[in-house]
């Protein structure tokens, strides 16, 4: 055997050795597989789900969410609202940033004003429009005086909203965050991956991981295989479909952990259209459709069937609406009723617009096949996501099926979606739904700061919301984590948050046998 050939035998037996190494996981890290990079981890910009989630960990924030979605403390351990346009918070003594320096209501006052001021230009800056100014009292009391009452405020300045940044931060936040979470950070490549660790110096309790590996895998197939071969260790609400989820429980070293969650699949109406501008086209539509079975095929029964907008888990939820059972008959009679009679089986086209996601299309699917039952005639248009958005953005569709993911969690929900001051580009009433009662309710329930006459007021608008049906709302969407078995400890939240990475425990081989 000639030396050349033998060097080459070595170095692949080398080579495979290595390899073989690096499939054992780091008993010290846990790989979390994430569909696509955050877009800005500075907490006063980034609004895409992965920014939100990542930040939560980095950063803390004047007030927390608990169970049921109400506020609860977080920095600021109490507060008190002397009148609807004096907000008192007072923080927490004796928290530091990563960097060593001591939190203080300075810097809570220049996190918010740089957003007030346009310092920090982020569509987050209009949560704060009502906001006048903000004193800073002394280091551990903060005061925020509103220009009018304002009822959102405390949820706009609880987890997930703006977490608190050092005094005087500017853009450099963007790409080397310094929070005072329980976790800091160590490094980010755009597409590949972001890297956090324990602070050991937390104020609250202290997350059991050391570090924590988040892998962006975008493609579904290769999120299910990482997970399968150990190369990852977890995933919440990977893009595989429900029955890959199926297919993962079945591996001896996978688990699954499932609860409700509040990601609310919806269909919207253009009620500007001449077809649908008819609210008995509308409930027809409503009637017609079959949720059922979507849940249990297509889903999986990997989500619950929904009433409203904001999901149960809220403490403004309304169960007594309207509903729409599947019924043919009634979908006919007032289709027959709104002056659309059948002619050769068909009483009109209509075409609804959707993103190229597989469940998305066959849902949509199996909607066409519905609604043919009572003589519509659904067409069907696919874009990529961009081309898609920016049709719904400039009502370019007669109906389309979107998601709501975190924003629907608390009411103010309804003034962006459905208030008739917030059409595009003022909001996201995309149906532009006009309503003076709806508005007037709305209105009312801003200003007024205790939830417990909040709460019939906002019971008022689902109610109405639910007859006049500008969107058919489907269903909530399940969270379902999919996990090696070496993590335990996860404690999954409504919300679908990485909020279970502060419990998470990682076992090493030695804790195995």
């Amino acid at each position: 055997m000639s030396r050349a050939v033998l060097r080459t035998i070595i170095a692949l037996a080398l080579t495979a050795l290595l390899l073989s190494c690096s499939k054992k996981p780091d008993p010290n890290t846990l790989v979390m597989v994430i569909e696509s990079s955050p877009t800005n981890l500075d907490p006063r910009i980034g609004i895409d789900g992965q920014s939100e989630r990542i930040d939560s960990l980095i950063f803390d924030y004047l007030l927390t969410r608990g169970e049921n979605l109400e506020v609860a403390p977080g920095l600021a351990e109490r507060w008190e609202i002397p009148n609807p346009q004096t907000y008192v918070f007072h923080l927490h003594r004796g928290v530091r940033f990563h960097d060593g320096r001591p939190l203080t209501t300075r810097d809570v006052k220049w996190t918010f004003d740089s957003l007030i001021t346009g310092k920090i230009r982020s569509p987050r800056g209009g949560a704060y429009r009502f906001v006048d100014h903000i004193d800073a009292v002394d280091d551990s009391t903060v005061v925020f005086h509103l220009k009018e009452p304002d009822s959102p405020l405390l949820w706009n300045l609880s987890t997930g909203a703006v977490g608190i940044v050092p005094y005087g931060s500017g853009g450099e936040i963007s790409t080397h965050p310094i929070g005072s979470g329980p976790f800091k950070f160590v490094s980010a490549e755009t597409d590949k991956e972001v890297i956090i660790e324990r602070n050991d110096d937390y104020w609250a309790d202290k997350a059991k991981i050391a570090r924590v590996r988040f892998a962006v895998v975008p493609d579904a197939t290769t999120q299910a295989l990482e997970l399968r071969k150990g190369s990852g260790d977890i995933i919440i609400n990977g893009s595989f479909p429900p029955d890959s989820v199926l297919t993962l429980e079945r591996e001896p070293t996978l688990a699954i952990e499932s609860a409700p969650g509040t990601r609310l699949a919806y269909m919207a109406f253009n009620l500007r259209d001449p077809i649908l501008k008819d609210v008995r086209v509308r409930q027809a539509i409503a009637y017609a459709l079959d949720r059922k079975p979507m849940i249990e095929y297509l889903w999986r029964n990997q989500a619950q069937a929904a009433r409203s907008v904001l999901p149960p888990q809220s403490w403004a939820y309304n169960s007594n609406v309207p509903t729409y059972d599947h019924d043919p008959v009634k979908a006919r009679t007032l289709l027959d009723a709104a002056g659309y009679p059948e002619k050769n089986g068909v009483r009109f086209h209509i075409t609804m617009k959707t993103s190229t996601d597989e469940n998305t299309r066959l849902m949509v699917a199996v909607m066409q096949q519905q609604l043919r039952e009572v003589g519509i005639a659904l067409d069907i248009r696919t874009f990529e996501f961009a081309t898609f958005f920016s049709d719904v953005v400039h009502g370019t569709f007669q109906m389309y099926g979107l998601r709501w993911i975190g924003g629907n969690e608390d009411p103010d929900i309804f003034e962006y979606a459905f208030h008739s001051s917030r059409f595009p580009p003022n909001g996201a009433n995309r149906s532009y739904y006009s309503n003076p009662q709806v508005d007037a309710l709305i209105d009312q329930a801003r200003r007024e700061v205790d939830p417990a006459v909040r709460k019939p007021l906002y019971a008022k608008v689902q109610q109405i919301l639910a007859e006049d049906l500008p969107y058919i709302d489907l269903w909530y969407l399940d969270n379902v984590l999919v996990h090696n078995r070496r993590v335990s400890n996860l404690k999954l939240n409504p919300a679908g948050n990485y909020d279970f990475l502060r419990t998470a425990e990682v076992a090493t081989e030695e804790n195995r046998h």
